[in-house]
């Protein structure tokens, strides 16, 4: 496992954003490039790090360690739901089916944590269309998963909760496709949880996003990554609930309450990244790729955004010769 002086040496070679001559522009998101290749997406993703809807900077592989959890995770749910991946041509790189998307995002909570619980304490119980029962206390479990939908919101905006009966009543999914995405939510959750639980980790809760190929339901984007879920160390977990104290985090959810301590939620300037947040985010990813894929990973050897180029050309998928300008 890589030491946090491994990573300081990446801390000014991390990939802030993909530059690929003789492709279209791209679409640049929060983390990800998407370059359209007709039938076909190109998905690149950065080491960019955000928290609230606002881009805070770069976190050493972290690129890489998104796409390498999202491969992963894809290939071992492909029995359970199809999935748009064609290729990985680059540790941080995905070539995908291009499918329609459907306009909201799933997601699914063990544990009354994170934006939920944050959502209680302001009195609102019952945003997605049913009741948070009183009395439950912060990080307690649920006794079956819930399902609390979003909004998919444009670019620099929030996405909002809703019911699933407000998707189906404002025609967003319509009721027969919004049941297989329950189930296939479902499915989904409870095989990141049995694997989890294997490696000693709990899946507290994550995000899917779906989209149609023709009438056929396919998971996209993301899977059961450090970005789009939670995962908390297993081992005292008990401990730390009925003492009220904080669980051990190896996920995004570090970074967003380190800005909670220092008076930021999305509104107005972010603090600055240090150097050491940057680097131990980087290290809790890397220790959560290894545990979850029983791999340990690889640091680029180099320029991330000239392996990138150079392993595409291998691919087909960038002319060969281009440089950025």
């Amino acid at each position: 496992m890589p030491t946090l002086d491994d990573l300081r040496k990446h801390l000014d070679s991390t990939l802030v954003r993909s530059e690929l001559p003789g492709l279209p522009p791209p679409t640049r998101g929060k983390v990800r490039d998407v370059y359209d290749l007709g039938r076909r997406l190109l998905i690149v993703t950065t080491d960019r790090i955000s928290a609230f809807d606002v881009v805070l900077g770069t976190v050493p592989c972290k690129g890489q360690v998104l796409n390498t959890i999202a491969a992963h995770w894809f290939e071992r749910t492909r029995d359970l739901v199809p999935n748009h991946v064609l290729a990985v041509p680059d540790p941080a790189a995905m070539l995908v089916q291009k499918l329609r998307p459907l306009p909201v995002e799933v997601v699914v909570r063990r544990h009354l944590t994170g934006s939920l619980w944050r959502e209680v304490q302001a009195g609102n119980r019952e945003a997605y269309g049913f009741e948070i029962p009183a009395g439950m206390r912060a990080d307690e479990r649920f006794p079956e998963p819930i399902l609390t939908p979003t909004t998919k919101a444009a670019h620099g905006e929030h996405d909002a909760p809703i019911s699933a009966a407000e998707i189906v009543r404002q025609g967003l999914v319509d009721e027969a496709t919004w049941r297989r995405v329950e189930t296939a939510a479902r499915a989904l959750f409870a095989r990141g949880e049995e694997q989890a639980r294997a490696q000693g980790l709990i899946l507290v809760d994550t995000k899917y996003e779906f989209g149609l190929d023709g009438t056929e339901l396919r998971v996209m984007d993301e899977i059961h990554t450090p970005d789009s879920s939670r995962y908390w160390e297993a081992e005292g977990h008990e401990a730390r609930f009925q003492a009220g104290a904080p669980q051990v985090m190896l996920d995004k959810e570090n970074i967003r309450q380190w800005l909670l301590q220092r008076g930021f939620s999305g509104q107005g300037a972010p603090p600055p990244l240090t150097d050491q947040v940057r680097l131990e985010l980087a290290a809790t990813y890397l220790r959560l790729q290894e545990r979850l894929t029983g791999r340990p990973p690889e640091l680029p050897a180099g320029d991330p955004a000239a392996r990138l180029r150079d392993n595409l050309r291998r691919a087909g998928l960038l002319p060969a010769g281009g440089q950025p300008s």
